[in-house]
């Protein structure tokens, strides 16, 4: 995997809206003044002061906006206002030959999943991670985001779970949320678990559609081949796991049982104040012990 260059005080970064409208008094200011806190110059695009429906502007300004900042060398880093939904829409429009000449960081979670997918899909590293919108939600996490993109080490330590399934492995870390990158599959975005460590996450969704996108995944061939798992936040379901019969540590255990690859459930990642950023398609080693899990990266 290519890995953009580590930033570096006086570089200059982008924050644009790819989905859904924000804020921008409330989000974006605030994020710019952290930003440049980190000693970063911050450019914003025209779509963080407009919206269309719930979006951040029509689909044509978002593409516009990204592909501005994919296109200058200048930019070392876009980072998304936030999620919500919308950049799958214009997704295929995107031209990536610059940024492969001048390869940079592309931070976000939830619907940025889509966009994570596809960079990783032409082999260049990228963050899941915090987001404009949710800079303020955790400070732990901010500073994990810091130190990934300044190029610092970072190593994730969690508490055991009773549903974990110990041992320990080497491999490239992917993921990001359960119903993108379900969604993603037969598109250029899809990505290839095979002999990688998957992270999961996802909100907003019923019981039953969490079993669907893993029985997706499942017939896909996307968890037999997997070298291990990471399950992190499912938050704000819209039932409870008696209305399904099964919670979603259930769920996962069940579709991954004829498997022996390692398990961690309740990793700090997802729509959760705590969101530790993970470098996409980087090396790691995870171990789970009955003592705990570690994630550390090469």
């Amino acid at each position: 995997m290519i890995r953009p260059n580590a930033l570096q005080a006086g570089d200059t970064v982008a924050i644009t809206a790819l989905a859904s409208k924000i804020g921008y008094d409330q989000y974006v200011i605030p994020a710019r003044e952290i930003l440049e806190s980190w000693g970063l110059n911050v450019v914003e695009s025209k779509s963080l002061n407009e919206s269309f429906h719930g979006f951040a502007g029509p689909d044509t300004r978002r593409c516009e906006d990204f592909q501005q900042f994919l296109d200058d060398a200048s930019v070392k880093a876009i980072f998304s206002a936030r999620g919500g939904y919308g950049t799958t829409r214009f997704l295929d429009q995107i031209n990536y030959e610059a940024f492969g000449k001048s390869p940079k960081w592309i931070v976000g979670f939830s619907d940025i999943t889509a966009v994570l997918c596809d960079v990783y899909a032409l082999g260049y590293e990228s963050i899941h991670g915090p987001m404009p919108k949710t800079f303020a939600w955790d400070e732990l996490s901010l500073q994990s985001l810091r130190k990934v993109l300044f190029g610092e080490s970072v190593q994730y330590q969690n508490p055991p779970q009773t549903y974990n399934r110990l041992g320990k492995v080497q491999a490239p870390l992917i993921g990001g949320n359960l119903c993108l990158l379900s969604h993603l599959m037969g598109t250029r975005s899809e990505i290839n678990t095979e002999g990688c460590i998957l992270f999961l996450e996802d909100t907003d969704e019923y019981h039953y559609a969490l079993d669907r996108y893993l029985v997706h995944l499942h017939r896909a061939g996307k968890l037999g081949n997997l070298a291990g798992l990471l399950v992190g936040s499912f938050s704000d379901l819209k039932d409870q796991p008696e209305d399904f019969g099964s919670s979603i540590y259930e769920i996962v255990r069940y579709w991954t049982d004829a498997y022996d690859f390692p398990i961690a459930f309740d990793f700090p990642v997802g729509h959760e104040a705590v969101n530790v950023a993970l470098p996409l398609g980087r090396t790691a080693e995870l171990t789970v012990t009955a003592q705990g899990t570690t994630l550390a990266f090469s």
